[in-house]
């Protein structure tokens, strides 16, 4: 059914969540897993602007990405599933991160792609955006949302 698929990362609880899952169907599957990280540089070429060192912020934001995928790299190898990992950054400041994770998505061809949903609603969304949602209007393949795990649960 699925044989390759993409799980997006960004180090949260909720991605975490969305990795466990990614990495259970990989292994039942037999499928091959990719992880990706993707650096959202949307607002860096307002630093000049506004006096902030953008090599210093992009060099930062790319160095979190490589630690949140080695994390995500040590989880895999835990299940005994080897996983390919890449960070990947949004092509121009006004790519939304869905987008390009879609992108990326038909790129290496996979067949599924799953990430995290945090659930936000209302105001918060639309202050924050939704990546879920933006991945979803933008993938051409099937979108596995993995809901944001309920402490109280």
């Amino acid at each position: 059914m699925y044989s390759k698929i993409l799980v997006a990362i960004d180090g949260s609880d909720t991605s975490g969540h969305a990795l466990t899952h990614a990495i259970e169907l990989a292994r039942r599957l037999s499928a091959s897993l990719r992880i990706v990280h993707v650096v959202d540089m949307d607002w860096l070429p307002l630093g000049p602007e506004l006096a902030i060192d953008t090599g210093a912020l992009r060099a930062a934001r790319r160095e979190a990405g490589e630690r949140i995928l080695a994390a995500a790299r040590d989880t895999a190898q835990q299940a005994a599933l080897v996983a390919e990992a890449e960070l990947i950054e949004t092509a121009s400041p006004t790519q939304h991160v869905g987008e390009r994770l879609a992108e990326e998505a038909g790129r290496w061809q996979a067949d599924l792609l799953v990430l995290g949903t945090h659930g936000r609603r209302g105001f918060r969304r639309l202050l924050l955006g939704s990546i879920a949602e933006g991945v979803a209007r933008h993938s051409a393949i099937p979108v596995l949302l993995v809901p944001k795990v309920d402490a109280t649960a």
